[in-house]
């Protein structure tokens, strides 16, 4: 069995997902040691099931929104299942693209954990947005049944998304360049584009994601607070997304999308499709024809 890389999208996101499959094509030096498979989270519909009902997310309540621009977030704990518990995988996000070679971390020696990943400083402790996975040692992921539990208050999104429901002993590390937030150097294998009101192919549009709550108050008054917001969508009035502080991480992005353009594999219409949509910035043609110049 090849091994595969699953990248999980959205309609907001599908533009990045797909950008993102071709670099990592294009920078391996063996792309045909892998699959790549995009995860859309239309044709999984026990997501859309759940439109507006609540669901237990740090303790609190919230309500589940299909439509929020991180709704695939659940597909990460799809794809051992989708490959019949077989084989290693890549999981990663639809805003994440590849500098290095991919094949380098598929060939990873994970020493007999079920996953890799990077740590985070904070207590959420790991970072599930990018996954080597061993999916012979993965077989108690059922991604419906577990999501489901979400909504019969029986497990917590943020401590199942933080990986905190899975045995300490079962989960590895591997270097924080292959899942390098925000940041672009000479290291970087997987640059991830984690800060979603900067991501470069939506500047200036209306913010369209629910922020998280900084500072969680489970007091009855803030439980209702926090509920009315959500329901309302939270989307701050007037607030849009703004440019990246590295114009590097732009020019990056937009080189890749003026490569799709010109070798057919996104067509120019589908980006104006987006663009009407609001999915992404209403000048990325443009920005990638700039790109384009000045690469010539």
């Amino acid at each position: 069995m090849i091994d595969t890389v699953f990248i999980q999208t959205n309609h907001r996101q599908l533009l990045g997902a797909l950008v993102s499959a071709y670099s990592l094509k294009r920078n391996s030096a063996h792309p045909e040691r892998f699959d790549i498979r995009i995860m859309h989270t239309k044709d999984y519909p026990f997501l859309a099931a759940k439109e507006g009902k609540p669901f237990l997310r740090d303790g609190v309540t919230r309500i589940w929104l299909n439509d929020d621009l991180q709704s695939f977030t659940p597909l990460r704990f799809m794809p051992p299942e989708l490959m019949g518990y077989q084989g290693r995988v890549v999981l990663m996000d639809p805003d994440i693209f590849a500098v290095g070679d991919i094949t380098e971390l598929l060939a990873r020696d994970m020493q007999g954990k079920a996953l890799l990943c990077r740590g985070r400083a904070s207590e959420k402790k790991y970072a599930s947005s990018v996954m080597l996975l061993d999916c012979a040692k993965l077989t108690t992921w059922r991604c419906e049944q577990q999501f489901e539990e979400l909504f019969q208050f029986k497990r917590d999104y943020m401590d199942w998304i933080s990986l905190k429901c899975e045995p300490e002993e079962t989960i590895g590390l591997f270097e924080e360049e292959w899942n390098h937030f925000d940041t672009l150097n000479e290291k970087t294998k997987l640059l991830h584009n984690t800060k979603r009101k900067t991501q470069p192919w939506k500047t200036g549009l209306p913010v369209d994601f629910i922020p998280a709550e900084k500072h969680l108050d489970s007091s009855p008054f803030g439980v209702l607070r926090r509920l009315k917001r959500t329901l309302a969508g939270k989307r701050a009035p007037g607030a849009h997304y703004v440019p990246h502080p590295d114009p590097n991480q732009e020019r990056f992005f937009f080189n890749l999308l003026a490569e799709c353009l010109d070798r057919g594999i996104i067509g120019e219409e589908l980006v104006k499709e987006e663009m009407r949509r609001d999915h992404v910035r209403h000048d990325a043609l443009e920005v990638a024809d700039r790109v384009r110049r000045l690469a010539a």
